[in-house]
């Protein structure tokens, strides 16, 4: 008896949402949508209970937030953390071919969606266990162990237990988005954790001491509320482009935006015709960014494992200088050092005096960061493709099964897919490291909000694909003839 025999009891009876059973009306997708990510910005700000109130503030996460989501010492403190790792897991499974899951048959893809939700529950346990009871990163209150008699053991479990809980609704909130919203849940609480920081750099205002955001500061510059150099001086320039002014970071911000919708745009359009209904014809486009950005989620997420790996070893036993070297929870030398990726400009523009690290070893970070994410981002484009349907393989049976052909060619699936093996494999790995580049590029060079440049990446082309998705199911919403030739 094979493992899928074996786990199929258990994989089919996982808890789910149930499909649709027929088409949902485009306005009702919308309420969905938009009531789910009301209740993410409610729990995002619901604490959790015994946590005390002066870690709530910080985030051990830092700048991985932007693509991990949630929010620090909220009930969704692991974000979308443990939905991306298993992710992870079973694309380098799949990829591996160890599964022996064919996701075109019916029982198989249940049998793999039970297996993702274990994955889920299995990664909630291991990254929010030693979160809360080893390296004292979420620390008990103690006035609350007191208040309720149970000790700080059984104050850490109550914030397990909301941490756990926090972890299986966002994994529900993303199944019903998916099946009854508009997009996915996972791509709309990264847009909604980035628009925030974005909003916040442009427009927000400090309290204490004058303009904070972008459009504030300049207003406190013009007015002479906020006292900066000279722009003919050297330190006055900096104060501009690298300091209060943020200039450097407004470019950088507008240069991605205008990349990704210029890459989205750019594409290898396949004409198709209708083999039943003359005169029927369309296209099908091969993007530039043909697995998207989600990818990049990925590698990013791979990466903050690691890094969440040393810290809770450097706090739990103690690391060798040579593995790894931590002051004030961030990692100064050693391997982890040079594991962590470019999150800003003061982690490497040591000509400015912004690092006290050596130029040489600061070389060597840039060169593994982006070895990473370029290598990274194409590997993970490869698996996101062969796993989620749109292979060569998979596409020509969808066009198969659409009733369309290429014109000139015979109306077979494995012509469709020799046409389509001859852009679809080489276009998805230029597209992933050409993703992982502009992401290392963005980081070093800092965006408003101090977005990290994956995450700002991410909701560019999220919100890219989100428009066109809209746009489409406004338009199968008028012309419904046009959903029953080509399929929900």
């Amino acid at each position: 008896m094979g493992w899928k025999e074996a786990a199929e009891p258990v994989l089919t009876r996982m808890p789910a949402v149930a499909r649709p059973e027929g088409h949902v009306p485009f306005r009702r997708k919308l309420a969905w949508t938009a009531g789910i990510l009301v209740m993410y910005f409610f729990l995002t700000n619901v604490t959790m209970f015994g946590l005390e109130t002066q870690t709530a503030s910080g985030d051990f996460y830092g700048q991985f937030r932007s693509i991990l989501a949630g929010s620090a010492g909220s009930i969704l403190q692991l974000g979308i953390g443990p939905i991306v790792t298993a992710s992870i897991v079973l694309q380098l499974l799949g990829g591996a071919d160890l599964l022996g899951l064919d996701t075109n048959d019916p029982r198989d893809q249940i049998l793999y969606q039970g297996l993702q939700k274990l994955l889920v529950v299995v990664m909630i346990c291991l990254t929010g266990l030693p979160m809360v009871f080893a390296g004292g990163f979420l620390p008990a209150d103690q006035q609350v162990a007191q208040s309720l008699g149970v000790g700080v053991g059984g104050v850490k479990t109550i914030i397990f237990a909301q941490m756990f809980v926090g972890g299986i609704l966002i994994l529900f909130m993303d199944e019903i988005v998916s099946k009854w919203g508009v997009g996915s849940g996972v791509g709309l609480f990264i847009i909604a954790g980035v628009s925030q920081q974005l909003v916040a750099g442009l427009f927000s205002w400090s309290s204490l001491g004058g303009a904070s955001g972008f459009f504030p500061t300049w207003i406190g510059i013009i007015t002479g509320a906020v006292d900066i150099g000279s722009p003919l001086s050297p330190g006055g320039l900096s104060d501009i482009f690298l300091g209060q002014g943020q200039l450097l970071a407004l470019f950088t911000t507008l240069l991605i935006f205008g990349i990704v919708v210029y890459a989205e745009s750019v594409r290898v359009e396949i004409p198709l015709s209708h083999a039943r209904v003359k005169g029927a014809r369309g296209r099908f486009p091969v993007k530039l960014i043909y697995a998207s950005v989600l990818p990049m989620i990925l590698v990013r997420a791979l990466q903050a494992n690691i890094q969440f790996l040393g810290q809770i070893l450097n706090n739990w036993t103690g690391l060798p200088a040579w593995l790894g070297q931590y002051s004030q929870g961030q990692v100064t030398g050693g391997l982890f050092y040079y594991l962590a990726p470019i999150q800003s400009r003061g982690d490497w523009m040591w000509f400015l005096g912004l690092t006290s690290q050596e130029p040489a070893q600061i070389l060597v970070r840039v060169l593994v960061d982006l070895t990473f994410m370029v290598v990274g981002g194409a590997i993970f484009a490869v698996f996101w493709v062969e796993t989620t349907g749109m292979g060569p393989e998979s596409t020509a049976q969808q066009i198969q099964n659409s009733g369309m052909q290429i014109p000139g060619f015979r109306r077979n699936p494995q012509v469709i897919e020799k046409v389509m093996e001859r852009y679809i494999p080489q276009v998805t790995i230029i597209g992933g490291a050409l993703v992982g580049l502009l992401a290392v590029a963005a980081n070093m060079l800092g965006t408003i909000g101090q977005v990290s440049g994956t995450g700002l990446l991410l909701t560019v082309s999220i919100t890219y694909k989100l428009y066109e998705e809209i746009a489409e199911e406004q338009l199968m919403e008028m012309h419904p003839m046009m959903r029953q030739m080509f399929g929900n």
